[in-house]
């Protein structure tokens, strides 16, 4: 009998939350979870495909787990997002595959095991229908103090560069009271953060009320006892209303910290892109944040070597860099995806360019971020401590101000024992471009 299953997790947080439901489900059927694949007899890769590169990780990742097929592994599984947009040629490519389980269809994962033991392979459950079950019971793949809180599904966005509406399908909003029964179940467990996300947060409640509800969702999550951050990732700029920012502004809870993608600043780029703002538009929302909330931290995206970005337009987007000065910055080099209307543009941009482009921008950043954090050195900063470093023996952590996994660090020395997940007081004594050094105040 197939009883025992390995599970791997690719790509983004909201990727996560899905691998997290599975593993609960499974443990619910009986299965048993093992963290060494080579004593599974069933492996699940959950899998990405937003740009190249993920697409690339994820094929290598699957190719490298069929070799466990060579010893205990009887079955090969390939979930997610790769599943869903290439089915078909992930069966017909790879004959270590026994079944492709698209993103509506994570709730028969347990079915299609015992399908699998019983009928063999070549099973596609790739299904377009989606339905809101309870989705709030999940085997946690994160630290205990930490935990995502998914409240929606899909995209409406359409970005001409992006594949997601077209795998994740529309935006579906999950029910305001499934959410915030799933936070307190969260507090329960201790979480001390909530990150909520979802491809656009901005959206909430649209497509099922009518109008956009995350103000409203916010203040509620706040009332909860228990977490202290609720930090936002993806607020898409168009949407970022005078009523959102007042709810961070009030809410001691929220974490000032405002995830805002913008991607460029050029018109003519954002136009082409399909995006909903330009970029006076851009300027007047950083200038109203900063404004209202002269501690808040703005972390954003761009992407560059778009097809059709000149020197000039490159150029363009170096000056508003520096001009702007972002606390937080990730740059990505324009992913040439088939389906998505960008394809087929002219003036596509050589792959080495968009290297060097990306290098640039992050090089100008860097300059940026190590300005901020040297007027830090002297400050105290609130850490939420993650663990400790025996090389350099210091604690480390992270401010309201750094999101898990893609943001900085604070190292810290302290004379008493700290646990994962508890808060330290820390006196900024040095710094780096990204990361901050002191001690327990």
């Amino acid at each position: 009998m197939y009883k025992k299953v390995s599970l791997t997790s690719l790509g983004c947080s909201k990727n996560l939350v899905d691998s997290e439901q599975m593993l609960s489900s499974l443990t619910g059927a009986g299965f048993e979870i093992v963290e060494n694949e080579e004593d599974a007899d069933v492996i699940i890769v959950n899998t990405c495909t937003f740009i190249d590169a993920a697409k690339s990780e994820s094929i290598e990742c699957i190719l490298e787990l069929a070799r466990c097929k060579q010893g205990n592994c009887k079955a090969l599984i390939v979930c997610g997002c790769l599943a869903q947009r290439y089915k078909e040629q992930i069966l017909s490519e790879m004959p270590e595959v026994d079944a492709v389980i698209g993103t509506n269809d994570y709730g028969s994962i347990a079915d299609i095991i015992r399908s699998l033991e019983s009928e063999g392979s070549g099973i596609v459950r790739c299904g377009e229908a989606y339905s809101e079950a309870d989705i709030s019971e999940r085997s946690r793949l994160t630290p205990s103090y930490t935990a995502y809180l998914k409240i929606a599904e899909g995209c409406d966005n359409h970005c001409t560069y992006c594949i997601i509406p077209s795998i994740r399908g529309k935006y579906r909003s999950r029910k305001t009271e499934n959410i915030i029964a799933e936070a307190k179940r969260l507090a329960a467990d201790g979480v001390s953060e909530i990150v909520v996300i979802a491809q656009d947060t901005t959206y909430y409640g649209t497509d099922l009320y009518g109008e956009g509800r995350l103000p409203q969702l916010l203040t509620e999550l706040c009332k909860i006892d228990g977490p202290e951050w609720i930090r936002v990732h993806y607020c898409y700029p168009e949407l970022v209303t005078d009523e959102l920012i007042d709810v961070f502004a009030n809410e001691p809870k929220l974490c000032n910290y405002f995830d805002i993608p913008i991607q460029h600043c050029s018109d003519k780029i954002l136009k082409l892109m399909g995006r909903k703002t330009n970029s006076a538009q851009i300027c007047a929302l950083i200038e109203k944040i900063r404004s209202r909330i002269p501690d808040a931290v703005i972390r954003t995206s761009l992407i560059v070597g778009f097809p059709g970005e000149t020197e000039a337009e490159f150029e363009e987007l170096c000056n508003f860099v520096r001009e702007v000065g972002f606390d937080r910055l990730g740059v990505f080099t324009y992913s040439r995806e088939e389906g998505t209307p960008a394809y087929s543009l002219g003036n596509q941009v050589d792959e080495d360019e968009k290297e060097r482009r990306r290098d640039l921008v992050m090089l100008i950043q860097s300059e940026v971020s190590e300005e901020k954090n040297e007027a830090k050195i002297g400050t105290c900063v609130r850490v939420l401590t993650e663990g400790r470093d025996e090389i350099i023996k210091s604690w480390y952590g992270r401010t309201y101000a750094d999101s898990e996994e893609v943001d900085g660090k604070v190292f810290f020395k302290s004379d008493r024992k700290i646990k994962p997940g508890e808060f330290a007081n820390v006196e900024v004594e040095q710094c780096m471009e990204y990361d901050l050094f002191g001690k327990e105040a």
